[in-house]
């Protein structure tokens, strides 16, 4: 059987290797940092920082092993995420019991649209939600016969389709792009530069404004953001893109404008989900990961940048 897996030889002479190292280091950082700040401050309120740390261990050593491990074996794991995402986002959103059946059908075009992008299909993947089961679900909901607040639902669902699958399901399909001579990072090099930007411009969005922030983008919406936050991330993850451009076949300018959207429509998911989340009176999406919230909470941002990231790249440098 073979698994995949990637010889030593190969490993050590891939720029995976740097970015893996980077993250790690980042990680070990925080830890201490945090246990040193500990012992000299043992009335510091670090308790929910810690929590997120130990969070970003556990997620961090799963995705890369995944990642770099077995390329299948990603396909899987981002999949899984669509469905735990969609789960999560059904489970708070005010659906009828007459969208049961409509609600199974969006189910199932996860392993389709996965499927589309693990045979690299594009054609069929780009269209398949979009077209396809925004035309066949609002079929399936006429057919059970109960139209009291079925545009809601219609429009609801399909959202939902398109936010935690389709937008998500470009993480796959970046890893189906074809090789390019002298391109070693390949796609695996694709999903760690988009997943790495996406996280960091948050956290770094997240220094600025606690740092530097005093004026709010939008308060009601979400309380915590502000301008200083947010161009500062805006100015600092495409300097961190120009430092990882060996991960994408993208020039240095390029890549600096990829990080430039990246920072742009992350920040937009973010604050998207914020709306959402206010508008139904919660926090968070669920309680699954320490100090994180839900899955969903972790990837609204990617379900942004994913798509503009892989349809940037897949433009000028395929």
């Amino acid at each position: 059987m073979n698994f995949e897996i990637l010889k030593w030889d190969a490993i050590l002479s891939n720029d995976l290797l740097t970015v893996v190292a980077l993250i790690f280091g980042l990680l070990i950082l925080a830890s201490v940092l945090f246990f040193v700040v500990g012992k000299i401050k043992p009335n510091a309120n670090l308790g929910e920082l810690k929590s997120r740390t130990k969070s970003w261990w556990v997620m961090a050593t799963v995705f890369i092993a995944a990642t770099l491990v077995n390329t299948n074996i990603s396909y899987i794991a981002i999949a899984f995420l669509s469905f735990m995402a969609f789960r999560e986002l059904y489970s708070i959103l005010d659906f009828r019991n007459a969208d049961r059946g409509a609600i199974f059908w969006a189910l199932m075009s996860i392993p389709v649209q996965y499927y589309l992008a693990y045979v690299k299909w594009y054609g069929a993947f780009i269209i398949f939600i979009p077209v396809l089961m925004f035309l066949v679900l609002p079929l399936r909901l006429v057919l059970k016969g109960d139209t009291d607040g079925i545009i809601k639902s219609m429009s609801t669902l399909h959202w939902t389709l398109m936010l935690t699958i389709f937008g998500i399901s470009h993480m796959a399909y970046l890893l189906s792009l074809p090789d390019i001579e002298g391109f070693e990072a390949g796609g695996r090099g694709l999903l760690l530069f988009l997943v790495f930007l996406t996280e960091i411009n948050d956290i770094l969005q997240f220094i600025w404004g606690k740092l530097f922030g005093k004026y709010k983008i939008i308060p009601k919406v979400s309380p915590n953001k502000t301008w200083e936050g947010f161009l500062g991330g805006l100015m600092c993850t495409p300097l961190i893109a120009y430092c990882l451009a060996f991960l994408t076949p993208l020039d240095t300018y390029l890549a600096m404008m990829a990080g430039f959207l990246i920072s742009l429509t992350g920040f937009v998911g973010d604050v998207v989900m914020s709306a959402v989340k206010r508008d139904i009176g919660i926090k968070d999406t669920s309680t699954l990961i320490p100090g994180h919230g839900g899955v969903l909470d972790r990837i609204d941002s990617l379900a942004y940048t994913a798509p503009i990231f892989f349809h940037f790249v897949y433009y000028f440098g395929y």
